[in-house]
């Protein structure tokens, strides 16, 4: 390890190399400390009836028995069908509900299913022309065409996001502490004395940002944390945000988790927060494979996301996808890892996705 607050060593000097499209921050002293994509917080989702939308959002549906199915087209589509409207821009759709002739709902919807009007609370759902419409999508290769622009532009994104805890949480700074006390409940059933008791030896805040999992979760339970974030400006950020306790920070590596490869047998947990839906099903799956080799005896992984209601959901503003429990169950099982535990988040707005926390090994 190196003196608190240096920029750690390099390949060569008993630290492991890394992957080609990863750096280490440039600098003295403490210089930046950078990873992989922030914590992105639960957007505003479409959950119940007169649910927020969220900005610039686009939809459309079909009526059947007054509920929203899908995609509204043309015909019967059958009550429990899911569907999404294809090929259609915006432009070549109607400019407000009075020209459809159907009549307004309110009602569940989720991103990213159709091109229409965009609605609030209480508007309108536009109807898909010619009725083109394909299953739900599955996994993250039916939702994103191009895996380059997927990361390019998540990464432009978070460039001009604010380096402040409500720039990490998407504006709902007001529910750090509410995530942070519930994160540390569901850790700390772990760290209790017990046969396979985790240890407290080191963690890997992963999706770091300016350091809010690390300063408030990770640090007080752990004696040494490693940070890990695609944005270096965060990670510049995250010295000062981290104040005297930083200089328990060894690693500050700026880096994409479809690229970084933890350790070997290093961690005792792997903390990985807001930040899967920035990654493709095949890439998460491959990452989580890494974190499983670098987990000491009786270290967990755990994810904490949003959960989609279901399928896989793309969000074109910040480039991420947003997976329903299922897929990302599948995902942790294809990467060899078994649950421990699953708990669904509480008391956080009622607006936005329902967020999940696993522990797994």
């Amino acid at each position: 390890m190196g003196r608190a607050g240096e920029i750690p060593p390099g390949p060569g000097d008993g630290t492991p190399p890394l992957p080609p499209s990863c750096k280490r921050p440039q600098g003295s002293g403490n210089g930046s400390r950078s990873g992989l994509t922030r914590h992105t917080l639960p957007r505003p989702a479409p959950r119940k009836p007169g649910g927020l939308l969220g900005p610039s959002r686009r939809g459309c549906g079909y009526l059947r028995s007054g509920q929203l199915r899908g995609c509204r087209v043309p015909g019967s589509l059958g009550a429990a069908r899911r569907c999404r409207c294809q090929g259609h821009s915006t432009d070549q759709l109607p400019a407000s509900s009075s020209q459809t002739g159907f009549q307004p709902v309110t009602c569940e919807f989720r991103w990213g299913l159709c091109a229409g009007g965009s609605f609030g609370p209480e508007q309108w759902f536009l109807p898909c022309p010619g009725g083109a419409v394909s299953p739900w999508a599955s996994m993250t290769s039916d939702v994103v065409e191009n895996e380059f622009e997927f990361y390019s532009k998540a990464e432009k994104y978070w460039k001009d996001v604010p380096a402040t805890v409500d720039g990490m949480l998407g504006g709902y700074g007001h529910i750090s502490s509410i995530d942070i006390n519930s994160s540390r409940k569901f850790l700390q059933r772990f760290l209790r004395d017990g046969p396979n008791r985790t240890g407290t030896t080191r963690a890997l805040d992963c999706g770091a940002g300016i350091g809010r999992i690390t300063k408030r979760l990770l640090l007080p339970l752990f004696k040494t944390v490693d940070m890990v974030d695609v944005t270096e400006d965060f990670l510049t950020k995250a010295k000062s945000y981290l104040g005297e306790e930083g200089r328990r920070v060894r690693n500050y590596f700026c880096c994409g988790l479809q690229d970084f490869s933890p350790e070997p047998n290093s961690y005792d947990v792997i903390w990985i927060q807001w930040v899967i839906g920035h990654l493709t099903d095949n890439h998460l799956s491959d990452f989580l494979r890494r974190c499983r080799a670098g987990l000491r005896p009786n270290g967990i992984v755990v994810i904490k996301d949003n959960m989609a209601q279901e399928g896989v959901i793309m969000d074109d503003v910040d480039s991420s996808v947003c997976r329903d429990l299922d897929v990302v169950r599948k995902i942790i099982r294809r990467a060899g890892l078994h649950l421990l535990a699953e708990e669904r988040q509480e008391n956080f707005p009622d607006e936005i996705y329902h967020v999940y926390t696993f522990a797994m090994r």
